[in-house]
C-alpha cells in the first residue's frame, strides 16, 4: 500500500472523507511556501495536492493563476519545487500530489521528471491537460518509478469514458464539480451525489471531489457523499490576503484548515 492509499484508507476508517489541500508551491516564496505546507499537514490535512507552477495553465482560476505568477516571480523553478518536497519529508510523510502540466514534465524528459519526483518524495501525479489516451509514457514511467497517477472525470464525461480513466488511474479520481476553473463558490454543484456514485460503478479506486468547495458546511456537504474533498482557492486566499507577513500565512492557514477539516467528519 502506498502512503496515499494508506491516508484514504485511514480517513475510511475514521468514518470520514479524506481532506485534500491545495496549494501553490513557492507561493509567495519558497521559504513561507514551505511553512504554508507545514501549518496545513499539522492542521488536519490528509494529503498535500502541490500546484507546480506554470505560466500557462489552462483549470486554474484567477486565485491559482495569480498563485503561480507570484511563484515563479520568485524564482521557483522544477528543481526548487523538487526540492521544496525534499524539505517536506524532513518533519512529514503526508501523501503529496504533485498538480502539474504536461509541458513541464515532457520538456525535463517525462522519465527523468517522474524519477525526480519519486527521489524527492512525491507520491502522486495529476497532469491536468494529459488525457488517459495519451499518458501512456507518463503512466509508464509513473508504474516504473513507484508513482500513483490520478486522472480527472468532469460532469460532462461520459460513462464510457469514464471506464477508460478508471482504467489509467491507481491513485484516485478526482472529480471536478463544476465546469470551467478553480475558485470559490457560494454552493456546491447538485450533481455530486450522482456523480461519486457513477464514477464508482467503473473503479474501487477513491473518489475526490474539488472545485469550488470553500467552507466547513461545504466541505461537509460533499464528505457525505465522497471519498476525499479538494479545497484549493480558499487556502490559497490565505497566502494572497497576509503577503508580506508570514506568520499571519501560516496563522490563518492553521486555522482555516483545522476548520475544514472538522467538517470531513461524517454523522452516524
Amino acid at each position: 500500500m502506498s502512503r496515499l492509499h494508506d491516508a484514504f484508507a485511514r480517513a475510511r476508517a475514521q468514518n470520514r472523507a479524506a481532506f485534500v489541500a491545495y496549494l501553490c508551491a513557492g507561493d509567495p516564496d519558497f521559504d513561507t511556501s514551505l511553512a504554508a505546507c507545514r501549518a496545513l499537514v499539522e492542521n488536519g490535512v490528509d494529503v498535500l495536492e502541490l500546484g507546480v507552477p506554470f505560466s500557462d495553465p489552462l483549470a486554474d482560476g484567477l486565485t491559482n493563476q495569480l498563485a503561480a505568477q507570484r511563484a515563479l516571480a520568485s524564482g521557483m523553478t522544477t528543481a526548487r519545487v523538487f526540492e521544496l518536497v525534499r524539505q517536506l519529508r524532513t518533519f512529514s510523510t503526508v501523501p503529496v500530489v504533485f498538480y502539474t502540466y504536461y509541458n513541464l514534465v515532457f520538456t525535463n524528459g517525462v522519465d527523468a521528471y517522474v524519477a525526480a519526483a519519486k527521489a524527492a518524495g512525491v507520491d502522486a501525479m495529476l497532469t491536468l491537460d494529459l488525457p488517459p489516451e495519451e499518458a501512456g509514457d507518463v503512466t509508464a514511467a509513473c508504474r516504473q518509478h513507484g508513482l500513483d497517477t490520478v486522472f480527472i472525470v468532469a460532469p460532462t464525461t461520459p460513462d464510457a469514458r469514464m471506464a477508460k480513466i478508471a482504467q489509467a488511474a491507481t491513485g484516485f479520481i478526482y472529480y471536478v464539480s463544476r465546469e470551467g476553473v478553480t475558485g470559490v463558490r457560494d454552493r456546491v454543484a447538485g450533481n455530486i451525489p450522482e456523480a461519486v456514485k457513477r464514477i464508482r460503478a467503473h473503479t474501487a479506486l477513491p473518489v475526490a471531489v474539488g472545485f469550488g468547495i470553500s467552507t466547513r458546511a461545504q466541505v461537509a456537504e460533499v464528505a457525505a457523499h465522497a471519498d476525499g474533498v479538494v479545497v484549493g482557492s480558499a487556502l490559497v486566499n490565505c497566502i494572497r490576503d497576509h503577503l508580506g507577513a508570514p506568520g499571519k500565512i501560516t496563522s490563518r492557514l492553521a486555522a482555516v484548515a483545522s476548520e475544514l477539516a472538522a467538517g470531513t467528519r461524517r454523522a452516524g
